[in-house]
């Protein structure tokens, strides 16, 4: 019998759609605050906002809705009017109630994995209350042995994971849509990466092909090819 892995699972754009209801919100956002500029300069200096505030909010539905006030006031030199202040925070409670839709391949490809002995951990980033809300609203949440919300995804994160569970290359897989956050970093320390590409991504999250050079990891196009990779 093969050996059980500890397989790890990313979340948003793994197994549910997240980014487009992101882009949706963004969209809307950028019509709300028309008069300040197009939809191009509107995304470059929110998202500069996003990135300097990540250090404070980190990511997440919250984290952008703060960041979008935070622009709002910018762009109108305080101008803003309490009805735009308004649909903004709609926009951000939108964000933390969708409904979660999984993902093709989903509902066949974790009772597979359980069924052959393997143990699943859902590993994702983001706002702790906001991520454990949408575990609870897929209904994925009974077949993880192991859920890991982190507030970043980086070596030093999976660094501190692998030896909690004392995982080794051997025995670990990461799965995920995000080749900076799922991907690089586990390829780099030695471990097993599986990507498996979404259509939407959010800029951060993109990685230069120059810095993808001797990286070593495989991809599928969907996520039921992860079963033909897997003992």
């Amino acid at each position: 019998m093969p050996i059980p892995l500890l397989i790890a699972f990313d979340a948003d754009d793994t197994l549910w759609p997240n980014q487009p209801h992101f882009d949706r919100v963004e969209a809307t956002f950028f019509s709300i605050l028309a008069r300040c500029g197009d939809p191009a300069a509107l995304h470059a200096r929110l998202y500069a906002i996003q990135r300097h505030n990540m250090q404070y909010y980190g990511y997440g539905a919250k984290a952008l809705t703060l960041s979008m006030i935070e622009t709002a006031i910018q762009l109108t030199n305080g101008a803003v009017t309490a009805t735009e202040m308004q649909q903004i925070l709609d926009l951000g409670k939108e964000l933390l109630r969708f409904p979660i839709e999984l993902l093709p391949g989903v509902a066949e490809v974790l009772p597979a994995l359980r069924q052959r002995g393997h143990h699943l951990m859902l590993l994702t980033k983001g706002d702790l209350f906001d991520q454990e809300a949408k575990l609870a609203r897929s209904g994925l949440g009974e077949l993880f042995d192991h859920v890991e919300i982190v507030s970043e995804k980086d070596p030093a994160t999976y660094r501190r994971l692998f030896r909690r569970y004392r995982a080794t290359p051997e025995s670990f897989v990461m799965i995920g849509n995000s080749l900076k956050s799922d991907i690089v970093p586990v390829a780099g320390l030695g471990y097993r990466a599986i990507h498996v590409p979404y259509h939407a991504n959010w800029i951060h999250e993109h990685v230069p092909e120059a810095e993808l050079a001797g990286v070593q990891f495989e991809q599928v196009a969907s996520l039921a090819e992860v079963l033909a990779l897997l003992p």
